[in-house]
Order: structure tokens, then sequence, then C-alpha cells
């Protein structure tokens, strides 16, 4: 029997389940095999998808990172164990131009970026996404905590139900299309819990399988061994200097130093105020150092914004929103004055510590989950 052309199945199609083509991103972690077998078991038509981001070689020697050769064998037994198609589609060269590279060159010039949303911008929401429509898929569904909401004016993205597993400041670049298009099944789960017990209904193998913590191409978060292999010679020695340009020591590089640090800088503190890094200066492979306060940032300039809002960004001289500019850290009250549709001055009402070109500073509506957008910072004042 047809189904109603009114009635929507779970993912908001006009669809049967049967009749619906899901393409699942798979990690070959817990949270993407859970989507891809709670939707297989729906009855839909799943098609998983593996990523190949870097060399497999190194990927097999690795633990704790996500798109590793152990990983994409964990996707295929679940895969198999569930019974539907997967493929690995190698995108090394593509994630190395698209990712990889940006991430040397910002971090060189003294720059903190975010690769994990440089790789849902540019690879899983763009190439992989075009990848699945070629397959004739009506959506795209990943293992993102993340909520995807139907407003007055189309879809939105909210917040997850579950603060401590949402991922919305890796994902505020997603455009109105692309959201068409994506499905996260786990954004309005409660806890980690709830999909490991998910996993465990399943009978997946990966149910008990720890979490990534790495970037995937950054073993055990060391960032400066990756971009010495990357650039060559980028480790140069030079000044650590304070505020006033007075030099304080010699460090290894510039690329072993991040805004904020404190510990490693060998040269001790002013009597009893420890001293921190609060500027990079690669041009001159100075480290500037001061105390605390000097750290502390009000305004935050952003360009390259991606607009999720009803009304078009720059509609007003300025506005109030939450605003969040590390991962780690709860959105605070901001006031937004957008220069042009795709640049912001954003005046936090309380100062951060640590805010380093090559961060995301994304927005929140006041009193609400959802996602209004977001930009990257790219100069400090």
């Amino acid at each position: 029997m047809a189904l109603d052309d009114t009635k929507l199945n779970s993912l908001g199609l006009p669809k049967a389940p049967a009749d619906t083509r899901v393409v699942v991103a798979m990690s070959g972690g817990v949270d993407s095999s859970v989507v891809a077998a709670m939707l297989k078991d729906e009855g839909y038509d799943v098609v998983g998808v593996t990523l190949q981001l870097y060399d497999h070689g190194a990927a097999l020697a690795k633990k704790g990172a996500c798109c590793a050769g152990q990983d994409i064998h964990d996707a295929r037994r679940v895969a198999e164990a569930m019974g539907f198609p997967h493929y690995v589609l190698d995108y090394e060269n593509m994630f190395r131009e698209a990712v990889i590279e940006e991430f040397a060159d910002a971090y060189l010039a003294g720059a903190t970026p975010v690769p994990c949303i440089r790789c849902n911008e540019r690879v899983k929401f763009k190439d992989l996404l075009a990848t699945a429509k070629e397959l004739d898929a009506d959506c795209m569904a990943t293992g993102h905590y993340i909520q995807r909401k139907l407003g007055a004016y189309g879809p939105e993205l909210h917040s997850a139900a579950d603060p401590n597993r949402d991922q919305s400041y890796f994902l505020f670049s997603t455009t109105p299309e692309q959201l068409a298009y994506l499905r996260f099944p786990l954004g309005s789960l409660a806890s980690k819990a709830e999909t490991r017990a998910l996993a465990a209904k399943y009978g997946l193998s990966v149910a008990d399988k720890p979490d990534s913590q790495d970037i995937c191409f950054v073993p055990n978060g060391n960032y400066a061994s990756v971009i010495e292999k990357l650039r060559p010679g980028a480790a140069d020695p030079g000044e650590i200097v304070d505020l006033d340009g007075n030099v304080l020591g010699s460090h290894r590089g510039v690329i072993h130093y991040t805004i904020g640090q404190r510990r490693g800088l060998g040269i001790g503190g002013l009597g009893d105020n420890p001293l921190y890094v609060v500027r990079l200066d690669p041009d001159s492979r100075r480290v500037i150092v001061g105390p605390k306060e000097a750290l502390e940032t009000r305004m935050v300039p952003v360009r390259e914004i991606n607009w999720l809002g009803d009304a078009p960004f720059d509609s007003r001289p300025e506005w109030q929103a939450n605003v969040r500019i590390r991962s780690t850290r709860a959105p605070r009250p901001a006031v937004i004055r957008p220069l042009s549709p795709t640049t912001a001055e954003v005046e936090l009402l309380d100062p951060e510590e640590g805010v380093s070109p090559g961060q995301a500073c994304v927005f929140y509506e006041q009193g609400g989950s959802r996602i209004l957008g977001g930009g990257w910072i790219w100069r400090g004042y």
C-alpha cells in the first residue's frame, strides 16, 4: 500500500523507509555505527561510506583518532553484520589539500586552527555529500551530536540534547543547502550511555569502543611534530620577549607555543606573577609573554561568516547573542556588529582569555538552543 503523501517517515521524508536511500558517513566509531544500524533496523535502504583521509599504513599503528585503518575495518564489520553495502573512498589527496595544508600554514602563521571544522565543511559536507547525491540517496546521516529541527523558514541547526556531547562548535559552517539534506539521528539522545545501549542492542562489535580523542592526523596531540614534517625548517629558534620587547630568553620554534600557554616557557615569572604566551609573531620568530590579564580579550574580529539565521546577517547594525570561541567553554553573552554579509566585530560582554586567530566564533540565540552560524577569528586587537 502506498504511503500517504502527507505522512513523513522518521527522517522527515514523504516516503516509506524501504523506498528511502540514506548514505551514512561511517567513521568506524560507535556513534556513526549506531546511526547506520538504527536506520537499517527501521527498514531504510542504507549505504555506508567511510573516508580514508590519510596514509593507511600510518593509520594502522595509531589509536585514539578517527578514520584510521582499524576504524575502516570496524565500519566494514558493522555493515556486514547489519547487511547493507559499505564503500571506502580514498580522499587522501583531497584531505591534504583542503585541510592539512591549511592547518600547517595557519599554525606557522601563529594561529590556532581547528581542522575538524574544515574537514566537515570542505570534505564531509561537501564532497562526501555530493557523492551521496550521486548514489541517488534521499539524504545523508552522520553520528554527530547536534539537532536539525524544522522552523518557520525551513531546517534549523540546534545544540544536542546532551550538552556534554554537543558538537555544534564544529558544525557552525554547515550551509542551509547542506542542512536540507543532512540528518543527525543521535542529536536528541540524552546521553552517550543511550548510544552505547543501542550499540549493544544491535550487537555491534564497536559497542565498547573508546571515543576518539585526537585530531586524526595529529598523533597524541603533538601538533609541532606534524608541522615539522609538513614544513621542514619551521621550528627555527627565536626570542621570548615581554610586552615591552625586552628579551627574556630564547625558544626552539614558534610552532611549539600556543596563546595562553604557561608551562614550558623556561623563563620563570615576574616575582609571584606567572607569565603566559599572549601573542605569537612568526615573522620575527618572537614569542611575546605577559601577565594573565594581558590575555583578556573583549573585541573579536570575525570573517568568513556562515549565517543560519532567518533575516539577512547584516540587516541590523548590531544585535545580542551568545558566542562560543572554544569548544570546551560554554557560550557567553556578546554583541555582534555586522560589517558586511560575511564579516563582523564581536564584543564580549565579559572578557575571554586566550582568544587566538584561527579559532571559530560560533553564534547561538539567547535563551534557546539554535545555532545562528559563526565565523573565523582572524586577528587580535
